[in-house]
């Protein structure tokens, strides 16, 4: 099911149907993200006409092209790479026709990986930002606000800076209710949020910035670009992958395995805890009353959940998820599951994901392993490196966000 989640978003497969026709001047293909290295090769397998551009996606992510150039970039914490890549990008778009066109390629990750600081910002600012965000438990529209208000090119500058040529944005969605203007915090995109609602979520969650980034917030001068500014009249912006389509790809196969398929929702949100106790309940609901789905059946879910790192463990939010999960099922019979990011990438780590089973805990026992002082630390990495129950896929070169499925045997 993981497998046909990540095949429906694949770019070769999604990219084509979207592309636009070829204009009269130059085509200039630009983008971020996990997937835009995937989505650049998909562009010039299927563009005659002349083009030329700049990518920036994760290290590791990168796909070999004859005339888009490929860079390689940090994620999820920027580096100087990524600030070279997208001074480059901004500075391709700029100076541009009526006649020409800016195609760009957006995917999940592209926030980190597309980063500009403000004026009179540094990147080590930047960067101290973004560790804190990560840390804070803050959603992915939250982390993205205060990011685009801290960028010379998030938040609809990149689109602005085109014209007076057109811009077609192809989005793979990351992120929960597939707003446009948080997918890699929309570059292309005008930006409804504020100076104001960037520091409530600094004041939120009790980061203390840099003395720089605090005043520019509190300033409030050069405001990103609004939905009423006219720069984007020319701009079009096309989710061409959902999470939901790869949830309804998973659910088609499990049907055919004879599963009943539940799709819970494709934008789940919270701390992964939690969300792991309320699906636990879920799950017992459907083994002692056969519902809200009677046995055999699968629960599926995607979205974003987030961690406030409390402990000095490793581990990103899917394997936390099922640590989670594993305790609050104490090994009830007939139940698996499977939390995975599909990038490849769980937070930080080598590992997509990881699976558990009803023997999980027994089985962690054997081997000295707790789970709840795991969870405690925020190690779910460790904990399921000791099982050999990681899931390690490699970058899968594209990216909807994270999937979950809970199969319910009996």
């Amino acid at each position: 099911m993981f497998d046909a989640a990540v095949r429906a978003a694949a770019p070769a497969e999604c990219v084509p149907p979207h592309l636009p026709d070829p204009p009269r001047g130059r085509t200039i293909v630009v983008g971020a993200g996990k997937a835009s290295a995937a989505m650049a090769k998909a562009v010039e397998s299927h563009w005659e006409r002349p083009l030329s551009g700049l990518v920036v996606t994760r290290y590791g992510h990168a796909v070999p092209c004859e005339r888009i150039e490929i860079v390689e970039a940090a994620h999820p914490v920027p580096d100087e790479a990524g600030r070279r890549a997208a001074e480059r990008i901004l500075g391709l778009v700029q100076g541009l026709t009526a006649d020409d066109l800016v195609l760009c390629l957006i995917s999940g990750g592209g926030s980190a990986l597309l980063t500009l600081p403000a004026p009179g910002l540094t990147l080590a600012e930047k960067q101290e930002v973004n560790r804190a965000l990560l840390k804070s438990g803050a959603t992915i529209g939250e982390m993205n606000c205060v990011r685009k208000h801290l960028s010379a090119i998030k938040g609809g500058r990149l689109a602005a800076a085109a014209t007076p040529a057109p811009v077609i944005s192809l989005m793979i969605s990351d992120v929960p209710g597939d707003d446009p203007s948080v997918i890699a915090s929309g570059p292309t995109v005008p930006d409804p949020t504020s100076f104001g609602d960037a520091l409530a979520i600094i004041e939120k969650y009790r980061i203390a910035p840099p003395a720089a980034v605090l005043e520019r917030l509190r300033k409030g001068e050069d405001e990103t670009p609004k939905p009423s500014d006219p720069r984007f009249a020319l701009v079009k912006n096309r989710i061409i992958a959902r999470p939901q389509e790869s949830l309804e790809a998973a659910a088609a196969l499990a049907r055919g395995a004879g599963y009943t398929p539940l799709i819970l929702g494709d934008a789940l949100e919270g701390e992964a805890r939690e969300v792991a106790l309320v699906m636990a309940g879920i799950a017992r609901q459907c083994v002692r009353h056969r519902q809200p789905v009677a046995p055999p059946c699968v629960l599926l879910s995607g979205g974003e959940t987030t961690v406030t790192v409390r402990g000095k463990g490793r581990g990103g939010r899917n394997a936390e998820f099922l640590l989670a999960l594993a305790v609050a099922l104490d090994g009830l019979s007939g139940i698996h599951a499977m939390a995975g990011d599909t990038d490849g990438v769980d937070g930080t780590e080598d590992n997509a994901g990881a699976v558990i089973g009803p023997d999980t805990l027994w089985r962690a026992a054997q081997r000295g392993l707790s789970a709840k002082a795991h969870l405690a630390e925020n190690d779910g990495y460790s904990f399921f490196a000791g099982l050999s129950d990681l899931v390690v896929t490699g970058p899968t070169l594209t990216n909807v966000n994270d999937f979950r499925a809970i199969l319910i045997e009996r």
